[in-house]
């Protein structure tokens, strides 16, 4: 699969968890509503993050030719999002409200915010 069409599939994944991941937020937590909104946000970012496991990186040192830093957030989701998931259902609303604030601005935040840096295929999408 091309990188472009990986990345076609990322966006897709990652801009409505984006915003299911905000509305998740500003939702009163332990409702139906922000369940339902927490599992479908949960699904999207693990996706999300396994198919960037599939996208070399092309910016910065790389390990086997392929991974970058970039891909440790792809690691903290895959660990992050079943580690939440298991504390709630466990009970443990704190470990669950750290790992889930822990994955938007790590995963989704900051990571965004590397996306669009200079060499990278958002910045030139978006910058040209």
């Amino acid at each position: 699969m091309s990188y472009q069409t990986l990345m076609y599939i990322h966006l897709a994944t990652i801009l409505p968890a984006f915003i299911l991941g905000t509305i998740s937020f500003i939702l009163k937590k332990g409702t139906q509503i922000h369940k339902i909104i927490g599992r479908i946000y949960m699904v999207l970012m693990l996706f999300t993050a396994i198919v960037t496991l599939f996208m070399p990186a092309y910016v910065g040192p790389q390990l086997f030719n392929h991974f970058g830093w970039i891909h440790l957030f792809s690691v903290l989701t895959i660990y992050t999002v079943p580690t939440a998931y298991i504390a709630i259902k466990k009970g443990n609303v704190k470990a669950h409200k750290g790992k889930m604030i822990g994955l938007y601005i790590g995963a989704i935040l900051i990571a965004g915010a590397f996306t669009f840096m200079p060499g990278r295929y958002m910045h030139n999408l978006f910058f040209g």
